[in-house]
């Protein structure tokens, strides 16, 4: 084969093996749905629980980088903090590390079928569950068909002079060699965005006998500080602790290196001590035929223990990482963007592609749309009692920000709408634009209340006392149902209609019996007509805050 054989079938199967990775993630991040975000959200302060959630996800995913990117998407939107994310991230490390235990077994053959299987499934199974298993299985066949490719596209390098040459330069024997390695593994899992694939390729090249076990260990070491730029760049533009996220994971992965090169050779001889000594594994170097095929169980188990002994020194010393992560992130504390109302604080349309943590963040940003008109329904209604003109002066700003707040993440939500997502996401994205749009009627219905208000105190209009009774009864009413129906889509508690609908009928019922009352009141004598009228109107829209509140409550229990 001619050199440019070599590399076209090299490069094909690279492409192969990436693609396969890339369908087999995303079909198991599709068949776990929820449940991986449900997972990684209720990680505890527990340092150790973050580090094997972490792993277990990741080894579920067959990705550190979705793993990372997910996380820094989680601490942007506020739902993690930076101790608990990196307690993730280090048990993600050592998740990844699973797919080169898997590429190191010899199962090329069952590369074909599965291939095959998995098309059938992609493409003629009529549940989408099965199609999303297809989807696992035909990743799992390209990955083991494109290594096989590369494997075989290097063969001819073995006897070609000027590549045993330039190969030779990759002996870790010395402290520059051992440099050079990681340098190369850096660069190369930078270039290709995936440290499998890195994994993948020194695995072909070791096997054909083009790399020795330390320079294939040097490389993979380099592997690891490479897949840190994926992190990096998901951080760019997201809030202080999600660049201190990123930051962090840079730090250790490339702490780590750097201490494991200081003892490369101990280290060396403990992979080998625990390959050919403990598992049994024949040397590394051992040729059968003209492979190596031993040498590929001694990389991966590298890459394993790397990541493990990493992982245990990190999370002993978890509080110092976090502390000179926070100190090298340069940026200003995030109350800036606070005082911005109007202003997404969690969404990132970096994420848009990523439904798990895209719609994590769309509802934080929902979420956090609630309280601020539950804070503008606060201020307004208050003003009644201390007859402050003005306090009503912010509901102005408060009506701007929600009405941007809802177009931003409406524009968001379209956006992930468009985008490969599954039933219950599509249903999850629904329920949202509900209950934002909704929100925004609520607060349509305070900024009635507020010029009604302003009315009132500006004529020097003072309801009776029977009649403030009433305005308070009411106001504290709709104001409960208003905290009670953003705390649960906060919360995400789905059981709360029977509630709603209670405190809906109540509402209705109140305006209805307080109308009366007043009119019977005017027919009397009690009170007059001009605070009444404007009364009357308060309660009208404090009925519709109700029947917006009940709507919400609808979406947050996903019926509508």
């Amino acid at each position: 084969m001619n050199f440019t054989g070599i590399i076209i079938q090299a490069l094909g199967g690279l492409g192969l093996f990436l693609f396969g990775m890339k369908l087999m993630s995303e079909g198991l991040q599709k068949v776990a749905g929820d449940r991986l975000r449900a997972f990684l959200e209720a990680v505890s302060n527990r340092r150790v629980v973050g580090c094997l959630v972490g792993a277990l996800v990741t080894a579920v995913v067959q990705s550190s980088s979705v793993t990372t990117v997910t996380l820094v998407g989680f601490v942007n939107a506020g739902l993690m903090n930076l101790t608990q994310a990196l307690g993730v991230i280090l048990g993600a490390n050592v998740g990844t590390t699973i797919t080169a235990q898997l590429i190191a077994f010899k199962i090329s053959d069952l590369a074909l079928p599965a291939i095959f299987i998995g098309v059938a499934f992609k493409f003629f199974a009529k549940r989408r569950k099965w199609q999303y298993v297809g989807e696992i299985i035909l990743g799992f066949g390209l990955l083991f068909y494109g290594m096989e490719l590369m494997k075989n596209g290097f063969k001819p390098l073995r006897s070609h002079p000027e590549f045993i040459a330039f190969f030779t330069k990759f002996d870790a024997g010395s402290i520059g060699g051992i440099l050079l390695c990681v340098l190369t593994g850096t660069v190369l899992t930078v270039l290709v965005q995936s440290s499998s694939a890195t994994v993948g390729i020194t695995m072909a090249l070791a096997s054909q006998g083009l790399l020795n076990l330390p320079g294939s260990v040097a490389l993979i070491l380099g592997d690891n500080i490479g897949t840190t730029i994926t992190a990096e760049l998901a951080s760019i533009g997201g809030t202080l602790v999600a660049r201190q996220t990123a930051r962090a994971h840079t730090l250790f992965n490339v702490m780590g290196v750097l201490y494991i090169v200081v003892l490369f050779k101990p280290f060396l001889w403990l992979v080998e001590w625990v390959t050919g000594g403990i598992m049994g594994i024949g040397p590394a170097q051992q040729l059968v035929g003209s492979e190596q095929p031993n040498i590929s169980r001694y990389i991966a188990n590298a890459h394993t223990m790397f990541n493990v002994i990493n992982a245990t020194v990190f999370l002993a010393c978890l509080p110092i990482l976090v502390r000179v992560a926070t100190k090298l992130t340069w940026g200003k504390p995030e109350e800036a963007q606070m005082m911005d109302l109007g202003r997404p604080m969690h969404l990132d349309y970096k994420f848009v592609d990523n439904p798990t943590v895209a719609l994590t963040q769309a509802r934080e940003e929902t979420v956090r749309m609630g309280r601020l008109a539950q804070v503008m329904y606060r201020d307004v209604t208050e003003v009644m009692f201390n007859r402050k003109l003005e306090h009503l002066a912010r509901w102005k700003q408060s009506e701007e920000a929600l009405d941007n707040l809802q177009k931003a993440i409406t524009d968001f939500l379209v956006q992930v709408s468009q985008g490969t997502i599954t039933d219950a996401e599509s249903r999850e994205i629904n329920s949202m634009l509900r209950m934002v749009n909704n929100i925004e009627r609520v607060g349509d219905a305070t900024e009635n209340l507020a010029e009604l208000t302003e009315e009132m105190v500006e004529n020097k209009l003072e309801l009776a006392e029977r009649g403030m009774e009433d305005y308070r009864t009411m106001r504290n009413k709709v104001g409960r149902f208003l905290e009670m129906v953003v705390t649960a889509a906060a919360e995400r508690n789905r059981d709360i209609m029977e509630v709603a609908q209670t405190m809906e009928d109540e509402i209705d019922f109140m305006r209805e019996q307080m109308r009366d009352d007043y009119l019977t009141r005017l027919r009397s004598g009690v009170c007059t007509v001009d605070p009444g009228l404007v009364f009357v109107d308060m309660l009208t829209n404090f009925e519709k805050v109700g029947d917006y509140c009940y709507n919400v409550a609808q979406a947050v229990a996903g019926l509508r």
